[in-house]
């Protein structure tokens, strides 16, 4: 297996878990970043599920994130720890895409997960709602409001703010104060 490239646009921004050898500001095309995918797991429990991000399906719509280098000889072990990070709950379908690096034209075969918009755990929802749904949510990797907040900051270092997170950045706070 040669060098591997994954395209992060949640967590993987700011917890690779993976060696990288080199990071690229990279746009994937007619997907977009959602809070569509129920967590049961890392951000929720059955009995109260939160929400995670995740890459839905969208003709023309541009998702901003980060294309990871993972040198050859970490390849393998990385591909098998993102598939029992990410498909824990097989919400997620792994795919190959192509994105454009911002510097440096065109990657194909990137590792990127999608959501399934057949699982149980696909959701599609009003931000108010998403809100209300992770202002009260935690999980195995704690609470659903920390993981929102860290993908936003990460987001606005990168100089690649993503509105509607900030807005639900505030409206969870809000909900959170009282």
């Amino acid at each position: 297996m040669g060098d591997l490239w994954v395209f992060g646009y949640g967590s993987l921004l700011w917890n690779p878990g993976f060696p990288v050898a080199e990071t690229r500001v990279a746009r994937l095309h007619d997907w977009h970043r959602s809070f569509c995918m129920s967590s049961i797991h890392h951000r929720g429990t059955p009995e109260r599920p939160g929400l995670v991000l995740a890459l839905d399906h969208a003709p023309g719509a541009v998702c901003h994130g980060l294309a990871f280098r993972v040198a050859a000889r970490h390849a393998e072990d990385t591909l098998g720890y993102l598939r029992a990070r990410e498909l824990i709950s097989s919400a997620y379908i792994e795919t190959r895409q192509e994105v454009a690096l911002v510097e440096g034209g065109l990657q194909g075969d990137v590792l990127t997960y999608v959501i399934d918009p057949d699982h149980a755990q696909y959701r599609t929802l009003g931000l108010e709602d998403q809100a209300r749904i992770i202002a009260g949510a935690t999980g195995g990797r704690g609470p659903n409001d920390e993981y929102l907040e860290n993908t936003a900051a990460h987001l606005h270092a990168l100089g690649l703010p993503d509105p509607d997170l900030d807005w639900l950045v505030t409206r969870v706070r809000q909900l959170k104060s009282g």
